[in-house]
Order: structure tokens, then C-alpha cells, then sequence
């Protein structure tokens, strides 16, 4: 007879508040969980290719986050585990000291549940991971093993990181909820940057409620980074979640690219609309004619522009070990003139400003997080034009589960929301996934 302790599955779908709650009254669950979450992952990684590097110790911190696992983006460093940045150029690399948001979370109690694929520092160069819905499509990028994991229920929370669209669209393509805080309401020291000016920390989970926990838990400012921007602070109570805001006013937002939406995710985008108006609230069509005309060349020129600077040198140094991807920023960066980067940088200030005026009277923006399904293959992670306008002007923006395609995929809707208003459109969020009531469950692949 074997003397193999059998340990419990992690229970699909589970979310922080949800085991917040169990291992207040059962300390000895959160221990269980721990071990649970760590076998399955063990199980399932050689079909998900989610990690880089898994952990082998989960005793349970005190804490507010006592129990909880979080697994970190793969550029996010971590002083007792691998920080790769998805290159070979740092394979194996140990960092002296922990990113300011992985100290923190140690703080607060949380399980440092290992490092999760990142595309080649954070750019297009895609890792291994495949999506849990089905393995012939990518997961979505750069954040794909983060969102693969929560998606798979290997972990109730992971930390992802967003330049262009490396949390929303990888959550929508995952059917879980992403949230990308306003540009500089967390920390970024210690998290590998591909431009300074775009870069957000964010999160994955499966409940609005666990996101808004996380920004209330991890939301700050440092003197070690300069473009930090405090949030209004805020407190999530553990029984009853963040409070829903009623009967919203929503600002549906398509942009000229609509028709290039999969009629799929157009018709789950009309079908939310039309179920959010028969349970009270108002949705009036908004069009934002010159932050769509202007975005993408803005924030692409912002983001080549830094992108070579950091770039340049290790590209130069490392040609047999830096991909394509990264060789064409570093030369497309390179050929951008300054008055067009201080340009671009203006811009980017001016549509901030303009977004607060263009949305008085709504509660949030309602728009897609993508253009459909995930893509099949895993050489290309997505198309993120409907995530760049919010990126480049730094507001919060949240992905949640709405549907699903004609291969079976998951579709999200996207809800964004003014600058530095984060705990509104979580409110606001709260509601809209409360009303739609669409939960998509575990994927197949996860399943073991």
C-alpha cells in the first residue's frame, strides 16, 4: 500500500475572498491548498507550459493574504527564484533582491507561487504556454503564463505586467478577469522595464472582488520610481467584496476598427449591452474620434522610441541571443526623430486630460478588450489596438468573461474608466459581472 498522501484538488473557481473567508475559520486549509495548487500545477505543466519556474516551498505567512498563492510575471525579480525575462540571455539568473510589489505581497502573507512565462521581455518574441481552453491557440501575451495559470486554477491570483495590452487581452483570451490600475499606482521597481512611460503593474484573477483587493493591498507610491502616481486608498471588507455601483451609466465605445471584430465577439458585446439595459442601466453610444485616430502611432512611438534606448546596447552585445522582435524595436526606435517622441508624449498627456471631459456624465467606458477568440498558434499572441488607447493615457481598465466563439474560446468585454478613478470602475465593474452572472468555468486541460 502506498503511503502517498492524497491531497484534495483545489476547488475550481475558487476566488481570494473565497479562501480568505474558509482559512479564517480552518488555518489548516490554507496549508492543504497550498500543497493542492502545487501538485496540480506539477500535473498539468507539461501540456500548459505556464512556468518557468515553480516553487518548492508553500508554508503559510501570517498576513492578510495568508494562504493565498500569487504567481509573478517571469520579469517581475524574485531574490530566491530564477528571473529570466523570457530571454536565454538571463537563464538562471537570481536576483539579489525582490521587486517592490513580491516584497510586498511577502509582507501581506502571500505564497510566492513561483514565475510565470513572459514573452522576451515583455515584447512579441512568445514563450512556450498554450492556451488551457485549447492548445493549438496562444494563451495572449506578454503575460501568458499568469493569465494561463488563473485560468487553468492553479493559482486564485497572479501579477502580469501591461505596455500595450499584456493583461487585458490575455485575460479576455483566458476567460478571467484582468485589471490594469491607472499608470503608476503600483511600484515598479525591480520589474523589468520595456518603456517607462507605458509600463503598468496589474493582475489576474477570477472576481472583480480579488482584483479590487489586491489594488487596495498593493497600491502605492515610491522614491525610487519617479512616475509613481497615488490612487485614492480604499478597503475591500473580506465578506461582502467591494460595493456594486447601481445602475451604471456606460459610454459604449467601438471605435472605427469594429468591423474587424469577429461577428462572435460582436454579438456578445450587443447581448451584454442589451442585458445590462433590461436590469437598469444606461448605455449610450460615445465616440472618442481623435483618440482613435491618434493612439496607436502615439503609443507605438513612445514605446519603439524607449524600447531602443533600453534595448540598443544588449541587442548589439547578445545578436545570437535577442529575437527578431526585439531587433526590429531597437532599429524602429532608433529611426524616431525627438520632436516626434516629445510629439507623441504630449499627445499622450492631452488625451488624459481630454478623456475626463469627453466622459463627464458616464460612470465608465464599456468597449471590447479584443478582437475575438484567442488566435490559433502560439507564434503570435494578438492584436492589442483595443487595448492601446487606455494604455497610453494610463487609466484603469478591466477585462471580465462574457462569452465564448464559434472554437469554443473565451470572449471578455472591456470596461475602463477616468484616471485615477480605479475604485469606480471596479464599482462599476462589480455590477456588470454581477448582472451578466457569466461564469466560464475550467477549462478541459486543466482538468486532472
Amino acid at each position: 500500500m502506498s503511503d502517498r498522501v492524497v491531497l484534495p484538488s483545489p476547488k475550481a473557481g475558487a476566488g481570494v475572498l473565497d479562501l480568505l473567508r474558509q482559512f479564517r475559520n480552518d488555518e489548516a486549509a490554507a496549508d492543504r491548498y497550498a500543497a493542492a495548487c502545487l501538485e496540480k500545477a506539477r500535473a498539468v505543466e507539461a501540456r500548459l507550459k505556464a512556468f518557468e519556474f515553480l516553487p518548492t516551498d508553500t508554508t503559510r505567512r501570517p498576513g492578510p493574504l495568508s494562504g493565498i498563492p500569487v504567481a509573478i510575471k517571469d520579469i517581475i525579480t524574485t531574490s530566491d527564484m530564477p528571473t529570466t525575462n523570457g530571454s536565454p540571455i538571463y537563464k538562471d539568473h537570481v536576483p539579489a533582491d525582490d521587486a517592490w510589489v513580491v516584497e510586498r505581497l511577502r509582507q501581506l502573507g502571500a505564497t510566492i507561487f513561483g514565475k510565470t512565462v513572459s514573452t522576451e521581455f515583455a515584447w512579441r518574441q512568445p514563450g512556450p504556454t498554450v492556451n488551457p481552453w485549447n492548445a493549438e491557440h496562444t494563451p495572449g501575451g506578454s503575460s501568458s503564463g499568469s493569465a494561463a495559470a488563473v485560468a487553468a486554477g492553479l493559482v486564485p491570483l497572479a501579477l502580469g505586467t501591461q505596455t500595450l495590452g499584456s493583461v487585458v487581452r490575455p485575460a479576455a483570451f483566458n476567460g478571467i478577469v484582468g485589471f490594469k490600475p491607472s499608470y503608476g499606482a503600483i511600484p515598479r521597481i525591480g520589474v523589468h522595464p520595456l518603456s517607462a512611460s507605458l509600463d503598468h503593474v496589474g493582475f489576474f484573477a477570477r472576481r472583480v472582488d480579488d482584483v479590487a483587493l489586491a489594488l487596495a493591498l498593493l497600491a502605492a507610491t515610491s522614491d525610487r520610481d519617479p512616475h509613481g502616481r497615488p490612487v485614492p486608498a480604499f478597503q475591500i471588507d473580506i465578506e461582502r467584496g467591494i460595493e456594486p455601483l447601481d445602475k451604471p451609466r456606460l459610454g459604449v465605445v467601438r471605435f472605427e476598427k469594429w468591423s474587424r471584430a469577429e461577428p462572435e465577439q460582436q454579438k456578445t458585446f450587443d447581448t451584454a449591452i442589451e442585458k445590462l439595459r433590461a436590469s437598469g442601466a444606461i448605455a449610450e453610444e460615445l465616440v472618442l474620434a481623435e483618440l482613435d485616430r491618434v493612439n496607436w502611432q502615439a503609443i507605438l512611438t513612445i514605446l519603439e522610441s524607449e524600447g531602443a534606448h533600453l534595448f540598443a546596447n544588449l541587442v548589439k552585445r547578445y545578436p545570437d541571443r535577442t529575437s527578431d522582435h526585439l531587433k526590429s524595436l531597437v532599429a524602429n526606435g532608433k529611426a524616431i526623430a525627438a520632436p516626434d517622441y516629445l510629439a507623441a508624449k504630449a499627445l499622450q498627456e492631452q488625451q488624459r486630460l481630454a478623456l475626463a471631459t469627453e466622459m463627464k456624465g458616464f460612470d465608465a467606458i464599456l468597449t471590447l478588450p479584443a478582437f475575438g477568440e484567442a488566435p490559433r498558434g502560439l507564434h503570435y499572441t494578438g492584436d492589442a489596438e483595443y487595448c492601446a488607447p487606455w494604455t497610453l493615457i494610463g487609466v484603469p481598465a478591466l477585462t471580465l468573461p462574457a462569452g465564448f466563439g464559434k472554437n469554443g474560446l473565451p470572449l471578455g468585454i472591456q470596461i475602463v474608466g477616468d484616471y485615477r478613478n480605479d475604485l469606480h470602475v471596479l464599482k462599476t465593474s462589480k455590477w456588470v459581472e454581477t448582472t451578466l452572472a457569466f461564469d466560464p468555468g475550467v477549462p478541459k486541460l486543466a482538468m486532472v
